[in-house]
């Protein structure tokens, strides 16, 4: 199954949601091929905090999902370290959560440092319709980024992917085996010292574009994890003043979990990545 780990597929078998050939298997059990296997994911989490008054852009609403337009350093579900003042909280407060309030219906994730446009299911059927197209990468996911480097005028990264080796916290391409990464690219205006890039992404691996970027070397400005402090004094007051990984996500297309419509939406850039770049560009 695209996009499920072993962990979660581990955990699935535990609680009797995987099924092969009619009897609930043990996790160990060798599949020689023709088995039938029936697989019930887990619903989505549910709630347990509390709706909190945090602003949040709403793009599209309706019965089956919010589309939102995430601010920056908003953490996107409560965690440890994080228990309040979460997208969660905020879609609680707006009653986006639609009829359950008991599901958060996080389909995927951005950073906490990255801004820009997520889905949000309102119910279960449409939880697992969207889920099934980020899994099977239908989801077209496009990124706004500042770097700092020279990188071509267009390109694209395919690697293996998995956690670094050394530091579990950090993920990257430098692997000789893992799940496959694909990221395209095209260099959108070029100042001294850096690039503002569109960024597409094939696949939706935890950290991909900052990882693939930074391998290629041209770290994401303002990157704390996989950038480096820049030298140029212009390129280094722009990271500072930014706070943040020059990162947004600028568009989403999926198809409507009901009626399988295209739809896609785009978050304008916002006012300290327009900053930031304005103030490295020189005008």
């Amino acid at each position: 199954m695209p996009g499920l780990t072993r962990s979660q597929a581990k955990r699935l078998i535990e609680l009797g949601r995987v099924v092969v050939d009619g009897a609930a298997p043990k996790a160990g059990l060798l599949l020689r091929g023709g088995e039938r296997l029936r697989v019930e994911p887990e619903p989505p989490e549910a709630w347990s905090v509390a709706p909190e008054p945090i602003p949040v852009p709403v793009l599209f609403q309706d019965d089956d999902l919010v589309v939102v337009d995430k601010p920056a350093d908003l953490v996107v579900h409560p965690a440890v370290g994080h228990p309040r003042g979460t997208l969660v909280n905020a879609l609680a407060h707006l009653g986006a959560a639609g009829g359950d309030p008991g599901r958060p219906g996080i389909v995927h994730r951005l950073d906490r440092g990255t801004s820009g446009v997520m889905v949000v299911a309102r119910n279960v059927a449409a939880h697992a319709r969207l889920a099934e197209q980020f899994a099977r990468h239908t989801v077209e996911k496009c990124y706004a980024a500042i770097v700092v480097g020279e990188p071509p005028d267009a390109g694209r990264i395919d690697t293996f992917y998995g956690r670094h080796p050394v530091d579990r916290q950090r993920f990257t391409s430098k692997v000789p085996r893992g799940r496959r990464a694909l990221t395209f690219y095209r260099t959108v205006e070029r100042a001294a010292g850096c690039a503002r890039l569109d960024v597409r992404l094939g696949t939706g691996r935890t950290h991909q574009i900052r990882v693939h970027l930074a391998e290629s070397g041209w770290p994401i400005l303002g990157d704390p994890v996989y950038g480096r402090r820049p030298r140029d004094p212009v390129l280094r007051g722009a990271a500072e003043r930014l706070g943040r990984p020059a990162l947004h996500a600028a568009a989403l297309a999926f198809d409507h979990p009901r009626t399988g419509e295209r739809m896609r939406f785009e978050a304008p850039l916002p006012s300290d990545f327009r900053e930031a770049w304005a103030s490295v560009r020189g005008g």
